[in-house]
């Protein structure tokens, strides 16, 4: 699958959610979980429990049958193509641009190791802006030191 197809488990959620008028934001008040997480598990990138999926497809007014859809083990990633979507190639290039600066820093912070994707959080906010709205990502990894052996 290139990184402009998406699954068609995620596009018959997707247009669920449109359907019904639901917004990542209502999903979170409703299953307890963050908007973005909920998102990840739409698109396939993360997996929700029985009950979180079931929460999910009742609000969407999906069938229950869809349960083991949501409970797999995820797929993670893009592929290995450059992203042609423009806001998703803007991440692409901010790590292209400011990566090595990025991994510097946190190195001379903590030293040799990695910031993790598993015990991760990722925020999403609105900065109203009179200049023009902001978007505000927060990333928040634990750091992993390198194992020496």
């Amino acid at each position: 699958m290139s990184n402009t197809e998406i699954s068609t488990i995620t596009a018959t959620l997707l247009a669920a959610k449109k359907a019904k008028g639901v917004t990542f934001t209502d999903l979170e008040q409703a299953i307890g979980r963050d908007e973005v997480w909920i998102a990840a598990v739409l698109y396939r990138q993360a997996s929700a429990s029985d009950e979180e999926a079931s929460k999910i497809l009742q609000i969407l007014g999906l069938s229950e049958d869809l349960v083991p859809e949501l409970t797999a083990s995820s797929v993670k990633g893009l592929g290995p193509v450059v992203p042609t979507d423009p806001l998703i190639y803007r991440f692409y290039e901010i790590m292209q641009v400011y990566g090595m600066p990025m991994k510097e820093v946190i190195h001379e912070k903590f030293g040799d190791g990695i910031m993790s994707a598993i015990d991760f959080t990722l925020d999403i906010e609105k900065v109203v802006d009179p200049k023009g709205d902001r978007v505000k990502v927060t990333m928040n990894g634990k750091f992993l030191p390198y194992k020496k052996w």
